[in-house]
């Protein structure tokens, strides 16, 4: 028997158990099991059934993703599904826990699925750049109707196990084990004599209606998905699945799903999966360092950011206490944080009761001596030195030994913040994005002092309350807000040069940004970074045109939504961003004033100015050892950032286009534009004329550890 997978007799039903943990994900081992089991049950007349189950806590939850890259090693997945389909005697897929991709597709090979109440079964490919790529596409129009399996495959969400016996994917949900169901269904169907009933052989549900759903559908991809191949594929796929027998359908797919593993698209994806993973591992921490507990939280601030953070913490049965220098800000912070539960409830994502259990967590008070029991404080007031001085001064007071201290700023010296509580190595960034209860990412800032465990205590936090952690060093706006920085200002110096604002941010979103850069400005409100820049104004370059805008808006109180008007007008019923031609003229007119050459950037320019002047950052920041990794800086913008995680992050998306292109094109804007901008990093520099990427570089640094 092959160690992986394995077979019992149940009198004359086979048990093939699958046993690769933890999540019996279909490698070269796996394939050749089955190969192997189901050749040699076909050699055994006794058999009158076959049940299909797996060891441990989940079926299986998809493929080796590192196959993707290496090739997929014989057996491939058609030769093993097919002995599946194939099988003279019924097999029955006994699913528990999740059936995600090939493990859907194995369960599609099945000829009856029999599945565990709260099973999961999804194709979620498109995650990747990619199809199902073992049958999915064909075989589940045949099961289920077509619609529904569109959908299941672009949205990528799994059924749960009600929704997959209502549409036919499931004939069976059972309450206890499952295997033990799958073979009371089994001698049920041997009783009434019924037989084989393979997947390939049924008829595409809804075939009839296909056309004109198929280009509904092409219709809302090009809208909700642009810019991917893997999506219009898809549809492809499925198209081939209505109009041509099986094994042409079969053909169609193979032939798509080879050609998109080693797109861009693909590889981005494959990327940040791996990336993902990369950021808990910190170079120069040992295994041996354990967390410090965290059994209560502290809250400084009920504004937006402290109550968006208070949430993350409840929603995961943890104990809050916020406190405010005024009981108004309290009583308006909790009343935002219940109508964003109130929300939930509404929309069916949340049960009342669960909403009551977490209001309940959440306490409020005037009096800084109540966070003393707290384990972790995390102070979310807006960004002033001073008060954030003041505030860690008194923490440092309050806060019991070995309390952690966080502060939530997005730009300010944590080491100065530090500096102030006697405790430095106690203190920590704890960066969260806007609103802090729905953004992925969590940006970890260790400051000079900040001790070992502190480290290890904040990645346990992000994993704990659910978000990406990435750990950054100490400087001006840490990884992202730094990046942002040259980002922003080229956006906003285009406008001065002529172009519009809905140019500059068109020519980003048709990009594939998630929001153009100034209508992010107006949904933050204009004034925070004007305000940030006021402070730093010792530091700013000498340049009469540097975030210019954004000073003329804030100047007027035009500040972005919450003022109705910015970059753009808010005064319709739907608060949708509107054109506004004054903030035009006005802007066109500055420009005018301070000799900026009027000239309309292309849509291109636009894009590559913005881009590589934040990729130029990203180079600089890891020369610093800011950030880690340049997958790290992937991360923090594809979870916090809006960047379309199909182009794989910055760093990534600059490998893609070529060092060489993109420094040459600096060198080009530093004859065209304003030369104290376009100063290639030494970094850029060195990699594009030795013809190598950040990938590789990430690589080498990486052994050198």
């Amino acid at each position: 028997m092959s160690e992986v997978v394995s077979y019992s007799m149940s009198n004359d039903i086979a048990v093939v158990t699958i046993a690769s943990p933890p999540v019996n994900a279909v490698d070269q081992r796996v394939r050749a099991g089955l190969k192997k089991v189901f050749g040699e049950l076909r050699e055994r007349p006794e058999v009158h059934a076959i049940v299909l189950g797996c060891a441990g806590k989940t079926f299986v939850a998809g493929a080796d993703i590192k196959e993707f890259d290496s090739g997929i090693a014989e057996p491939g997945y058609h030769e093993f599904l097919r002995l599946i389909e194939d099988s003279k005697v019924p097999v029955i897929a006994a699913v528990h826990g999740t059936a995600l991709g090939a493990g859907t597709e194995i369960a599609l090979a099945c000829h009856y699925r029999v599945a565990q109440e709260g099973a999961r079964f999804g194709l979620p490919e498109l995650s990747l750049g990619i199809i199902p790529g073992a049958g999915g596409t064909q075989r589940l129009p045949r099961v289920v109707p077509l619609e529904t399996a569109i959908d299941m495959m672009l949205s990528g969400k799994p059924l749960a196990s009600a929704a997959a016996l209502s549409s036919g994917l499931a004939d069976k949900v059972v309450a206890g084990d499952v295997i033990a169901g799958a073979l009371d269904y089994a001698r049920a169907l041997l009783a009434g004599g019924a037989g084989v009933r393979r997947t390939r052989e049924q008829p595409v549900q809804g075939a009839e209606k296909a056309a004109e759903l198929l280009a509904a559908k092409r219709t809302q991809v090009a809208r909700t998905m642009r810019n991917r191949r893997s999506p219009l594929a898809l549809i492809e796929a499925v198209e081939a699945a209505v109009s041509k027998p099986f094994d042409a359908g079969l053909a169609v797919e193979s032939a798509l799903s080879a050609e998109l593993v080693q797109a861009t698209e693909a590889r981005a994806l494959r990327h940040l999966f791996f990336a993902e993973r990369e950021v808990r591992k910190i170079p120069g921490l040992s295994a041996e360092i354990k967390p410090r507990p965290l059994a209560r939280l502290g809250i400084v601030g009920a504004g937006t950011m402290g109550g968006g953070i208070s949430m993350c913490f409840a929603n995961v049965g943890i104990p809050v206490t916020i406190v405010d220098t005024a009981q108004a800000n309290l009583d308006r912070g909790l009343a935002t944080i219940r109508k964003n539960y109130e929300r939930s409830v509404t929309r069916g994502s949340l049960k009342p009761e669960q909403m009551a259990e977490r209001l309940a967590l959440i306490t409020t008070t005037l009096d800084y001596a109540d966070l003393g029991q707290a384990d972790v404080i995390i102070e979310a007031v807006f960004e002033n030195f001073a008060l954030k001085k003041e505030i860690f001064a008194k923490l440092a007071t309050v806060a019991k030994p070995g309390a952690i201290l966080g502060t939530n700023t997005s730009t300010l010296d944590i080491d100065e913040i530090a500096a102030v509580t006697g405790r430095a190595q106690d203190v920590i960034g704890l960066h969260f994005f806007s609103p802090a209860n729905v953004m992925q990412l969590l940006e970890i800032v260790e400051a000079k002092q900040t001790a070992p465990d502190v480290v290890v205590t904040a990645l346990e936090i992000a994993k704990r309350i659910k978000k990406t952690g990435v750990v950054a060093k100490v400087c001006y706006g840490f990884i992202g807000n730094r990046m942002m920085d040259p980002y922003g200002r080229e956006a906003e110096h285009c406008v001065l040069e002529g172009a519009t604002p809905e140019e500059v941010d068109g020519a980003l979103e048709s990009w594939g940004m998630a929001m153009g850069i100034l209508a992010v400005y107006d949904m933050a409100g204009i004034d925070i970074g004007h305000l940030t820049r006021l402070e730093r104004a010792h530091l700013l370059p000498k340049d009469p045109g540097f975030y210019r805008p954004s000073a003329m808006l804030t100047e007027r109180g035009w500040l972005g939504q919450k003022a109705g008007r910015g970059y753009y007008r808010y005064d319709n019923a739907e608060k949708k961003r509107t054109v506004d031609p004054e903030v035009i003229a006005l802007l066109h007119a500055e420009g005018l004033r301070l000799n900026i050459p009027q000239r309309k950037p292309s849509r291109q320019e636009i894009q590559e100015r913005c881009l590589y002047a934040m990729i130029n950052e990203g180079a600089l920041l890891l020369e610093e050892g800011i950030a880690l990794r340049a997958s790290d800086i992937d991360v923090v913008y594809t979870a916090g950032y809006g960047f379309p995680r199909y182009r794989g992050g910055p760093m990534f998306y600059a490998d893609t286009v070529g060092l060489k292109a993109i420094y040459d094109k600096i060198i080009e804007f530093q004859k065209t534009l304003d030369p104290q901008y376009w100063q290639p990093a030494p970094l850029l520099k060195k990699l594009a004329l030795a013809g190598s990427s950040f990938a590789q570089y990430q690589a080498e640094h990486e052994n050198s550890h």
